[in-house]
Formats: structure tokens, sequence, C-alpha cells
């Protein structure tokens, strides 16, 4: 929202008057004015004087900044939530086996940061450790996005057991033949009707067709992503005692996490076989995280 729009000016002004201490000296004085025993006067006084002090402030461009940082923050929080929303979501669906998977390959960036932290150069004493809050939130990034492959395979294969292709094909022949067929009826109101709900349904199955096909063409490519995104954080765990740099290490964590940029339209693309948002881009905290109880 831009700051001086007229909603940024009425989010401002809102928030002038809920203030806690405007609200509490607003009461009062009109409680004074109703006291007073001249209430016709003091009263339009009390409100003059509240709209004025509410104008100004709300119209302060530093008032205006605060209201616009504390929308953004709530915002940000709002955004969190929902994405652990999605997280549990995902920890509470997926199988043991797909959840031990991640459970390793989190334990693996654990290790990760703990090798880059006891190769920290002695030169650095004092200073940030490595791989501390932007290092991490590369990894969990990583580790956000082979979590939702993870789920994104599954979705797959359970969309897949659900699915007949064959079935799908064999419809739309049958549709195709008796949208021939239809031709024969010999009232041209009544042909038009049969033919256009033969088409309607025609184009329904095509569809189907094509997204089970998308399916089928991607559950090959996810997991072939999975195993590439588990052998670079395995490759990084490995750079980090034999490189003995942790700043190249951390650059190599990002530029792996951008790497993935296509493997997550991939997965936006199959948003109609797992459900999962495509528009929020919250990462949830994963390297710090609790482990996962794996129930077998």
């Amino acid at each position: 929202m831009e700051r001086g729009s007229p909603m940024h000016f009425g989010m401002s002004l809102k928030a002038a008057f809920t203030q806690r201490w405007n609200l509490l000296c607003f009461l009062g004085a009109l409680a004074f004015a109703a006291i007073s025993g001249r209430p016709d006067i003091w009263a339009p006084l009390v409100l003059a004087g509240e709209l004025l002090y509410v104008g100004g402030l709300a119209s302060h461009p530093r008032f205006q900044a605060f209201v616009a940082a504390q929308a953004a923050k709530t915002a940000r929080q709002q955004v969190f939530v929902d994405a652990d929303l999605v997280l549990r979501r995902i920890l509470s669906s997926l199988p043991p086996k797909s959840l031990q998977r991640f459970e390793a390959l989190r334990t693996r960036c654990l290790e990760l940061r703990q090798l880059a932290a006891e190769i920290k150069d002695p030169s650095r004493v004092g200073g940030p450790l490595p791989l501390e809050e932007l290092q991490l939130a590369g990894l969990d990034r990583l580790l956000w996005i082979y979590l939702r492959l993870l789920f994104t395979e599954y979705s797959l294969d359970r969309f897949q057991q659900k699915t007949s292709q064959e079935q799908i094909q064999r419809d739309i022949a049958d549709l195709e033949t008796r949208l021939r067929q239809s031709e024969r009826v010999p009232d041209d109101t009544q042909r038009q009707k049969v033919r256009k709900a033969i088409e309607d349904n025609l184009q329904t199955c095509r569809d189907r067709l094509a997204n089970v096909q998308k399916a089928l063409g991607n559950y090959e490519l996810v997991k072939l992503e999975i195993d590439r995104l588990e052998n670079k954080i395995c490759a990084l765990s490995e750079l980090a005692v034999n490189r003995q740099e942790p700043d190249f290490i951390s650059t190599q964590v990002d530029q792996v996490a951008s790497s993935m940029v296509q493997t997550e339209r991939t997965m936006n693309d199959l948003q109609f076989a797992t459900g999962l948002d495509a528009t929020d881009d919250a990462v949830p905290e994963l390297v710090r995280r609790e482990p996962v109880v794996v129930k077998n």
C-alpha cells in the first residue's frame, strides 16, 4: 500500500484514534463534559480537539511510516503462520519412509552448520558465526523445497493410483463416436443440444487426460530432483570439510537454492495434484526445528 494514499491515511487515522492513551484521554474528557453541567459547551470542544489531534497525527509522515511498518510486520507474521500450517499438513501426510528421508537430510544440514562453525577463521573471533541467520535461511529454503518435492512425489503417486489414463482415453473415444452419431438426430434443435452436451463432456475428458499426462510426465522428474537436491546438500557437507572456507560454503548454499527456481515452477504447475498454494513464498524454520517423530 503506497504511503500517502487515501487508504493509507485511513489506516493512520484509525491507528491514531485507537491508541491506548488517546482513547483514555478522549473518554475521560467526554466524561468530564457530561458531568460539568454544560455538556453543550464542553462536548463540542472535546470533539473538535480530538479531531484536530487525530487528524494532525495521522497526517504526520513519521507516524504514517510507523503505521506502514506495523502493517507490514503483521502481514509477514501471517505469512509465516500460514507457512507453518502448510508444513504441519505436509508432515502429517507424508508416509514414514519419506519423513525418514527428510530427517536424514535435515541432519546433514545440521552437520553442515556445525562443520562450518568448527572451521571458522580464528581472525574473525567476535564476528558473526558462519551459517547463522542469512545462511540458515538458505538451508531452510533448500529443506523446504526438498520437503515439498517429497510431498509432490507422494501426491502424484496417489493421483496415479486413483486415476486411469486408459479409462479416460476410452471415454474420449466413446464420446467422439457419439458426437459423430449425433448428426443422425433429425430435429435441428435437439441435435444442437445433444452436440453441445457431448462436446462439453468431451472437453472435460480431454482436460482430465492432459492433467494425467502432465502428472505422469513430471513424476519421474520430481524423483530425479529429489535425488539431485539430496546430493547437492551432501556435497555441501563434504565441502565444509575440504574447502575450510565458511564464506565459500554459504555462497554455495545460496547458489544451490537459486538453481532450484525451475524446480519450484514445476511444483507450482502441479498444484492441481498437491493442493499446495503456489503463491506463498514464505519459508518456515526447518534446520533448527525439533526432529519429526516418525511412526513406523
